[in-house]
């Protein structure tokens, strides 16, 4: 549930998100597969989109007991393009949330590819400047042995937020700046 919170969303919002949620409800499949729609679109609204994401919740919620009792051990434990598969056929789970959960869950080799990831894959030249989703997740892949792929997801999210932002990145201070094949393009 909590992947579903963070999309498009702040770390600290999805906390609170989550924290409201947790003090309105018990996080349980049964429990929010019956909760009330407008209670749990109350506990989560300042995460945004709250209104997409309390269906969602509910949704998965309910899928989660009807398809595979309450657990996501089944899925889990397929193979990762199986797992995967399944994963992004509940609502609001596309490749990013799925490799999330994959990645934190079960230790599966993939690396998630969000906002951040993709912006640094790019400026550094491990990614094409128009690589989609997957053509950034496996060119990264390709480069890290799966055993490090955690710590390059959260390595690259960290070098993203301190010094390849989006906006006014910080090229002079960055510690890797004489490698860097767009450095200062972006200031």
């Amino acid at each position: 549930m909590t992947t579903i919170l963070s999309q498009n969303t702040a770390d600290c919002n999805t906390a609170r998100a989550f924290e409201a949620l947790s003090k309105q409800f018990e996080i349980s499949p049964e429990v929010l597969a019956q909760a009330d729609l407008s209670q749990i679109e109350a506990a989560i609204r300042v995460a945004g989109l709250y209104k997409n994401k309390a269906r969602a919740i509910e949704e998965a919620a309910r899928i989660l007991l009807e398809k595979y009792q309450g657990t996501l051990q089944t899925i889990l434990s397929l193979p990762i393009n199986e797992a995967r598969k399944a994963l992004m056929q509940f609502p609001g789970v596309g490749p990013k949330t799925a490799d999330v959960v994959l990645l934190f869950s079960s230790n599966q080799p993939t690396i998630p590819v969000d906002t951040h990831v993709n912006r640094v894959s790019k400026r550094l030249g491990f990614a094409a400047p128009n690589a989609n989703y997957e053509a950034v997740r496996q060119a990264l892949q390709s480069l890290y042995d799966p055993h490090d792929y955690l710590n390059v997801h959260l390595l690259l999210i960290a070098h993203g937020r301190r010094y390849c932002r989006a906006q006014h990145p910080l090229c002079d201070d960055c510690p890797i700046n004489t490698c860097c094949p767009t450095k200062g393009r972006w200031s």
